[in-house]
């Protein structure tokens, strides 16, 4: 694995050998580095399948896990355009976050009003939500 993967917490880097993954793809590295070496703005762009998510996720769950907020309030906020993309990512980010012990709250029309009041109540981990919704 490359020096990126070094700068990933314990929990996000057992995920990673769980799955096999012999290295990270070129994009989840660059932004690896980018998120927890600067304060830089940053564009995460490749093709469909093309590491978006985890480019993103990896670092940000990582920088969650490493230096705690421990006040209220949710840890990450996403906003996708579509109800299936957040349900997607919701689905994809569960087997992460589940080893880290960071909840994941998909927020849109077609989720419960139980799990939307849970989260209301107690508002912590990463919620994925719609500008429709927000």
């Amino acid at each position: 694995m490359s020096s990126a993967f070094d700068k990933l917490a314990r929990p996000v880097q057992k995920w990673i050998r769980q799955k096999g993954w012999r290295e990270l793809r070129d994009i989840q590295a660059r932004s690896i580095r980018t998120i927890c070496e600067s304060n830089a703005d940053l564009i995460v762009a490749a093709s469909t399948a093309g590491g978006k998510t985890e480019a993103a996720f990896l670092p940000l769950i990582s920088q969650v896990l490493d230096a705690p907020s421990g006040g209220t309030g949710f840890d990450l906020l996403y906003i996708g355009p579509l109800k299936a993309l957040i349900t997607d990512q919701a689905m994809r980010l569960e087997g992460i976050c589940q080893e880290a012990e960071i909840p994941v709250v998909p927020w849109h029309g077609d989720v419960s009003q139980s799990i939307k009041t849970r989260a209301l109540k107690s508002p912590k981990g990463i919620l994925l939500i719609n500008p429709e919704s927000l």
